[in-house]
């Protein structure tokens, strides 16, 4: 297991199976009655534990207490949509059915570029200064970032604070915009491209 030591008593390192309970617990529930809560942490648990921890990477920003403070979920191009690849199982674990074409894979097909690229949803515990600390970030999201240079491929990356873009930029990411996700929803995207490596 990779262990990257930060200042701060904070580590970060990848993240297993026994972590995904703690990941989900980092996003935060929308703000709209429609939205059942319950029921979507359960589909992120099971995104998070059959999905991008087999087909991509997950790391974490962890404190020396044991407290998650953030966490990258990384997924390399050409992955398949869980929402394809799994739907058998979301039906099986979810007491209501989701829609043909979930609304968050609808907005991200109108959002990204065309070319192959790596995607990173990037967490962290709210209202927490230490969580995005500049440090903290750049060292959440090396290991990802190394992959990302060594293919020379763009990489996007999506959050639901625009406060966070701010730390995003020292990294080579530009162009932050908002996608919105009707019911009033929306999260963050902002894109790096090959021609803006990670700083030596």
């Amino acid at each position: 297991m990779t262990i990257l030591t930060l200042p701060a008593r904070t580590t970060v390192r990848r993240a297993g199976l026994v972590d995904v309970p703690a990941v989900v617990r980092l996003f935060e529930a929308p703000e709209h009655p429609a939205v059942d809560w319950d029921q979507a942490q359960r589909a992120l648990r099971l995104i998070l534990a059959h999905y991008a921890l087999e087909e991509g990477q997950v790391w974490v920003a962890e404190r020396v207490d044991g407290t998650l403070l953030a966490a990258a979920v990384w997924l390399p191009p050409g992955t398949e949509s869980p929402h394809t690849r799994f739907s058998g199982l979301l039906a099986r674990e979810l007491t209501t059915p989701l829609p043909a074409e979930p609304l968050l894979s609808t907005a991200l097909k109108q959002a990204k570029p065309a070319a192959p690229h790596w995607t990173v949803v990037t967490v962290c515990i709210p209202d927490d200064s230490e969580a995005w600390d500049r440090t903290v970030v750049t060292d959440l999201l090396t290991p990802g970032l190394q992959a990302v240079d060594a293919e020379n491929t763009p990489a996007v990356a999506l959050t639901l604070s625009p406060r966070h873009m701010d730390q995003l930029r020292p990294l080579g990411f530009r162009h932050p915009h908002q996608v919105t996700l009707p019911p009033g929803n929306g999260l963050w995207m902002t894109t790096r491209h090959p021609e803006s490596p990670l700083a030596a």
